[in-house]
């Protein structure tokens, strides 16, 4: 049973977390996963005496070499006086690459200027209650504008789009978490950040979802609007999971 001490981040939600994909008992990106740990930690002020000796790539191995699923998550949570490591199954599906999500506008809106936006933290509570909401409304994942009602990220994901095989993604300074998948398609391909609007949608040949646990996901709609091609998404993804199996 999880000890949890009552801290900041109990209280007021000033923790942040990782969730890192684990195949074959393997950490997939795990030094990218703690540089944006530390990262958030040191700008958000959060202090935990644990995290020198702890948070190494060493450890997050032995961690997720404890996981019991061939297809895992390992989570890691730091607050002041917690720090916690946590494995899970990971439970995206291949029937979900081969449909698509439907993705649908919320009517909640990011603010581009709390730093909360830009770092993964317990505030989380906007993302949770939009997430449930799209299930019962029989969609898959909201995507949030912010107050200019500019395109940010989905609720648990980053946006790209497709243009005569030329990627786009809405620029970090509109109000999102700068992914770790984000960043590998951002090293790997060209992508041009740009600032994007909901009604640029129809202007796309494609676009797909990112994060750590998901890869690379196809959009099948948009607010009901169809979204039929995904061929170049798809290639991405055979690519990195063909990459992922090289680090297994």
């Amino acid at each position: 049973m999880l000890k949890i001490n009552a801290d900041d981040g109990y209280y007021f939600g000033l923790q942040v977390f990782e969730t890192i994909a684990v195949e074959d008992n393997i950490p997939v990106f795990p030094m990218e996963h703690l540089e944006r740990l530390q990262n958030a930690l040191k700008n958000l002020h959060i202090q935990n005496p644990e995290t020198e000796s702890a948070l190494t790539v060493s450890r997050l191995r032995k961690e997720a070499f404890l996981c019991p699923y061939r297809h895992g998550v390992l989570k890691i949570s730091v607050s002041e006086q917690n720090l916690l490591f946590t494995v899970r199954e990971n439970t995206y599906r291949e029937e979900q690459y081969r449909r698509g999500f439907a993705v649908q506008t919320s009517p909640i809106r990011r603010n581009e200027t709390s730093p909360l936006v830009y770092y993964k933290t317990a505030n989380y509570g906007d993302n949770i209650l939009e997430k449930r909401r799209a299930h019962s409304c029989g969609f898959d994942e909201p995507v949030f504008l912010n107050t200019r009602g500019q395109i940010c990220e989905g609720a648990t994901s980053n946006i790209f789009f497709v243009k005569n095989q030329t990627l786009f993604t809405p620029k970090v300074s509109c109000g999102l978490l700068n992914g770790i998948m984000r960043n590998y398609l951002m090293k790997k391909y060209p992508v041009e950040e740009a600032v994007l609007y909901p009604g640029q949608i129809s202007e796309f040949d494609e676009i797909f979802l990112t994060n750590s646990l998901m890869g690379i996901m196809p959009v099948s709609s948009w607010d009901g609007h169809p979204i039929r091609n995904c061929s170049f998404s798809q290639n991405l993804r055979r690519e990195y999971l063909s990459l992922c199996r090289t680090l297994l």
